[in-house]
């Protein structure tokens, strides 16, 4: 097998994870896991990513205050501005995989309050036993956090490497000022996502989906 075989290999085998058992990763693989993430490139060698870690009381102490701030309606205040629409393809694929996901846990699209209930399930942290909270300088604005989204694809490739499920989280940096406060993360930082992880329940129906990808045929446009 080449280097190319491993690495697709492992490309194809990370998923999103949306349901974990409770069993703590050690704290070297968690630390290998980093140690992998970090050769990623960056604009001039910045290098301007960094993860504030939680593991056990840590874990369900953040666990509980995203459910408090979420089921209270708070209003969201992320650092980077959200997408303003989904149109075309974009707006395909995201309906394609919320509707796959309803699918495998048996809410029905007329289902809102099942609906509504899965989306806390991300404030739940999918009962991940860990959640990185993904954080770059304000002042690099939009390339820091480029730069800092090849970390995130990094972590998740590392993860899966070494038999830990990930996901990537955008839906707790709707919280950013109450994630900052509570993890002591400083206010010249933006917070860009989290990345719940730990080991799969293989067995939970939210696991038993999995994403397409677009051909190469739509992502390359050769010129010659």
């Amino acid at each position: 097998m080449t280097a190319y075989d491993t690495l697709t290999d492992t490309l194809k085998a990370r998923y999103s994870c949306r349901a974990f058992k409770p069993d703590p990763v050690p704290d070297d693989t968690i630390t290998q896991i980093v140690n992998a993430a970090r050769h990623v490139p960056s604009w001039c060698n910045a290098q301007p990513w960094q993860v504030s870690i939680t593991k056990g009381a840590a874990t369900e102490a953040f666990r509980t205050l995203m459910m408090e701030t979420a089921s209270a309606g708070t209003l969201p205040q992320p650092d980077m501005d959200w997408p303003t629409k989904y149109e075309g393809a974009y707006g395909e694929r995201r309906r394609t995989c919320g509707f796959q996901l309803y699918d495998a846990v048996g809410i029905t699209k007329e289902d809102r309050a099942g609906r509504a209930r899965q989306m806390l399930r991300n404030y739940a942290l999918f009962d991940a036993p860990h959640v990185a909270i993904v954080h770059s300088p304000a002042s690099l604005g939009p390339y820091g956090a480029m730069d800092t989204g090849g970390f995130v694809t990094a972590f998740t490739l590392a993860a899966t490497a070494l038999g830990v499920a990930t996901i990537a989280q955008a839906a707790i940096a709707a919280y950013a000022p109450q994630v900052r406060d509570h993890l002591g993360i400083a206010d010249d930082r933006m917070v860009l996502c989290a990345i719940s992880f730990g080991y799969a329940d293989p067995d939970d129906p939210a696991n038993q989906f999995r994403t397409g990808r677009s051909s190469t045929d739509h992502i390359i446009d050769w010129k010659s």
